[in-house]
């Protein structure tokens, strides 16, 4: 019976580019999307960028654009790795877009009608320079049970404690190093602790086939907790400034980028539909008839950090959303993957770059391969070991599989003109092939691709081992052998066709130069083909080449070291953001002779102004105890200059000075930018004063 499904894997954070993590799920997702097409289903796979939140909103301010623009540049480049990677998304789209924007604000109105939104006001901490409430990844001080400096408002990264962040110790914001105001606000919340959700989502956990079991159990203890632990209803409101989805009836306000996300699946099938190409896909239903279907599947790929937002909140909320919304069918959740049993990591060695693979010339479809040999559907980690991928990829597909055709097909395009006869008959042939066909097909439908490799794999052992006994090397020197080395030959690029049907979800395009290069097949293969006997081929052209270790040494070696500027920064400047430095980003060491010559200072800021005709720049007097220097410091856009005045901060006192066009500038303020904002002027701690020589 033919069904039909909408596939959506996690949407990616539109703040960067895609990495090993991404890539490994939407293999997951196109290898059983494809596997499902081969079964004559009709699959719609759809995927979008997460453009809303803070974080966006900052790093493009930081960088100097819209967020608008910092996704759009971003979104730009998404095609080069997943047509790289041979990932087959039917469609890719943002939650930045109407339909998102449509489909969120008719959600909440629906939760709301139906008395799961309600509003209180909350206490939050307000970043007065910056203009807006903190989340509390952007709150920091002193851990209020071991007393762990700059620790973030939400759990200590030395103790493991958590709290509120208004239990810290002195904060401050993250964004500026102001002192945070605590301040009241209405905000709206999605009430997830109704009885009537808690009822649902223990009926929709306890149906077979949701989740997994293991991601079930977790759930439940989610639902079932009682004090600190006790399911809390969701605040899904987020004050302006905010780059987001509005709340309709509610000025300033805006939803928080985890309740649109989601709705974001449903916004890019929608865009999907509005766009032609379901029509395209043989989808002839409006997307609402769609999503009210009896026979459409909505099933979601996510990993194993998510599982809280997918498995409560975003069932929930569909369910009582009402049609044509529904709770999705399936969830499957994966794991992360490690490099040989290590979290990525470029400085050690251990960081894989998907773009590096491709730039490398490395073939996608070994990655591929290798992913799938290692995927199961439990909720583990996978691990690359370089070694391990050199053997997988060069002893199963080279070996193995490929080896086959390479060596088979030069006998018959020799001997036989390309014409394969059976004198054996194929009975035995394809009663084999159908058994082994069913065991892979279930394992791919329950996702246990790890145990569907093993299988094809075993199956190519056979072909292998019948081939060699057979001896065709020998039987091709007797002309009375003719019919024995032709039905050897035949036999063994059956079984090479049946492997290549049963690969190609995996393999997608080596399967299909197979299937029209080798066997001269002009539609696409579905698992029908694995069946039937080829009758003949067309000469053998090269398949794949070996892994080399050298590759795999380039892909994991660290990047080179960049080299010191020769020239310091411009005086009085904000250096280059520093950010969140990677430790590839990372200057070659230095001694602590060369260290010593820089004389750092506390500095009271005794004034700060605007400076006529500058963009960026702020004009500091500085007092060091003894003296007072002028520094002009490009940190304009993120400092009001009032709320400088008496604060302490970080000067390189013996930089040489610098003749600008508004002035002489005297040294340089000290500070960091990154993904999160910026620049913050570096502050040292209580009881320093200005004119001690930092050391």
């Amino acid at each position: 019976m033919s069904e039909t499904f909408f596939v959506t894997t996690a949407l990616p954070y539109a703040n960067g580019p895609f990495h090993i993590g991404h890539i490994m799920e939407y293999i997951q997702a196109d290898i059983w999307v494809r596997f499902e097409r081969m079964q004559g289903h009709r699959v719609h796979f759809v995927g979008a960028d997460d453009a809303h939140g803070a974080p966006i909103m900052l790093k493009a301010e930081a960088e100097q654009q819209s967020p608008e623009q910092l996704v759009a540049r971003i979104a730009a480049g998404r095609a080069r790795y997943l047509e790289g990677f041979l990932i087959g998304f039917d469609h890719w789209h943002s939650t930045h877009s109407r339909e998102n924007t449509e489909l969120s604000q008719d959600i909440y109105r629906r939760l709301k009608a139906v008395g799961l939104i309600d509003s209180r006001p909350i206490e939050q901490f307000f970043d007065p320079v910056k203009g807006m409430f903190l989340a509390d990844r952007y709150i920091k001080g002193e851990c209020p049970k071991c007393h762990a400096k700059d620790q973030y408002g939400d759990a200590c990264e030395v103790c493991g404690s958590v709290y509120a962040p208004t239990e810290l110790i002195e904060p401050y914001s993250a964004l500026t190093g102001a002192k945070p105001l605590l301040k009241r606000s209405e905000h709206f919340f999605f009430r997830l602790s109704d009885p009537r959700c808690v009822d649902f989502l223990e009926q929709w956990l306890g149906a077979t086939g949701h989740v997994q079991p293991q991601v079930a159990n977790k759930a439940r203890e989610w639902l079932s907790g009682k004090g600190e632990q006790a399911l809390g209803d969701w605040d899904i409101s987020r004050d302006a400034p905010y780059f987001g989805i509005p709340i309709p009836d509610a000025p300033g306000k805006f939803f928080y980028v985890w309740l649109d996300a989601p709705i974001g699946y449903l916004a890019a099938l929608k865009s999907y539909f509005e766009s032609g190409k379901a029509r395209a896909n043989g989808e002839t239903r409006s997307f609402e008839t769609f999503l009210t279907a009896a026979d459409t599947r909505q099933v979601h790929f996510i990993g194993k950090d998510i599982i809280y937002f997918h498995t409560l909140f975003w069932p929930a909320m569909l369910h009582f959303a009402g049609a044509p919304y529904r709770a999705p069918d399936n969830v499957h959740v994966h794991g992360f993957i490690t490099v040989s049993g290590e979290k990525m990591s470029k400085s050690r060695g251990t960081g894989i770059s998907p773009l590096r693979y491709l730039e490398l010339g490395m073939n996608p479809e070994w990655l591929r391969y290798y992913i799938a040999a290692k995927l199961n559907a439990n909720v583990e980690d996978l691990d690359f070991n370089p070694a391990d991928f050199i053997a997988r990829v060069n002893s199963d597909l080279i070996g193995k599989y490929v080896n086959i055709a390479s060596r088979a097909a030069s006998f018959i395009t020799h001997h036989f003109a390309g014409a394969l006869e059976y004198p054996g008959g194929t009975a035995e042939l394809t009663q084999r092939a159908r058994e082994t066909l069913e065991q892979v097909q279930a394992s791919y439908a329950a996702r246990e691709f790890s145990r569907a490799m093993r299988e094809i794999m075993a199956f190519a052992d056979r072909v292998n081992q019948e081939f060699d006994a057979r001896q065709p090397w020998v039987l091709a020197k007797d002309p009375a052998e003719r019919s024995a080395l032709q039905d050897s030959c035949a036999r063994a690029l059956y079984g090479f066709k049946t492997l290549t049907c049963l690969l190609a979800p995996v393999l997608p395009a080596l399967a299909a130069r197979v299937a029209r290069e080798l066997f001269g097949l002009e539609h696409p293969l579905s698992f029908a083909d694995a069946l039937e006997p080829p009758r003949h081929i067309n000469p053998y052209q090269h398949l794949m080449r070996r892994v080399e270790p050298k590759q795999l040494e380039a892909l994991l070696e660290a990047p080179p070291e960049k080299p010191v500027p020769e020239t310091p920064a411009p005086s009085g400047a904000t250096p280059p953001p520093a950010s969140t430095v990677a430790a590839d980003e990372r200057s070659p060491p230095i001694s602590i002779e060369e260290f010593k010559k820089i004389d750092l200072r506390v500095a009271r800021i005794a004034a700060a102004e605007h400076v006529t005709g500058a963009d960026k720049l702020l004009r500091l007097t500085l007092e060091l105890g003894t003296e007072t220097r002028t520094v002009f410091a490009g940190i304009k856009s993120a400092y009001d200059p009032a709320t400088l005045v008496g604060r302490l901060t970080v000067m390189v006192a013996n930089l040489a000075p610098r003749k600008m066009k508004f002035g002489l500038s005297e040294g340089m303020v000290l500070a960091a930018s990154g993904p999160a904002g910026g620049p913050f002027l570096l502050a040292p701690d209580a009881g320093a004063e200005p004119g001690m020589r930092i050391s």
